[in-house]
């Protein structure tokens, strides 16, 4: 597989490595997918709440935001490593993609996928219907 990129390129996200420290909701590889989520009404509504979302999670800051992307790094709790953590939002599905990948090792013992799980509750239960 060739080097991972941050950001979008032709409406996707990198894919996931053959290592699993990662998760997407773009990946065919079946152990690392995850759902994407729905808007929250509109583009701008949706984008403020998981920077909301993303507020609210320790170790986590927003480095890169334009109008339909976020890229995060979150520091892992304890060696301090870091993770990206992206999200597209598109507006034509209007669904959120979302990839957590660790930049170092081979295993992250789940914690790419527990953090999305998190993130994904946490989004839902603001959102609401």
């Amino acid at each position: 597989m060739n080097r991972s990129y941050l950001g979008v390129k032709n409406g996707r996200l990198s894919g996931c490595p053959q290592t699993p420290n990662c998760v997407s909701t773009q990946t065919n590889q079946t152990d690392k997918k995850m759902s994407p989520l729905d808007f929250a009404k509109d583009l701008e509504t949706t984008k403020q709440l998981v920077k909301e979302v993303l507020n609210q999670m320790e170790r986590t800051t927003v480095v890169t935001e334009s109008e339909n992307y976020l890229h995060c790094i979150v520091r892992t709790k304890w060696i301090k490593f870091k993770d990206d953590v992206e999200f597209y939002f598109d507006e034509d599905t209007r669904t959120v993609h979302f990839r957590s990948a660790s930049r170092v090792g081979y295993s992250d013992f789940g914690v790419n996928k527990k953090r999305m799980k998190e993130f994904t509750e946490h989004y839902e239960s603001m959102k609401g219907d």
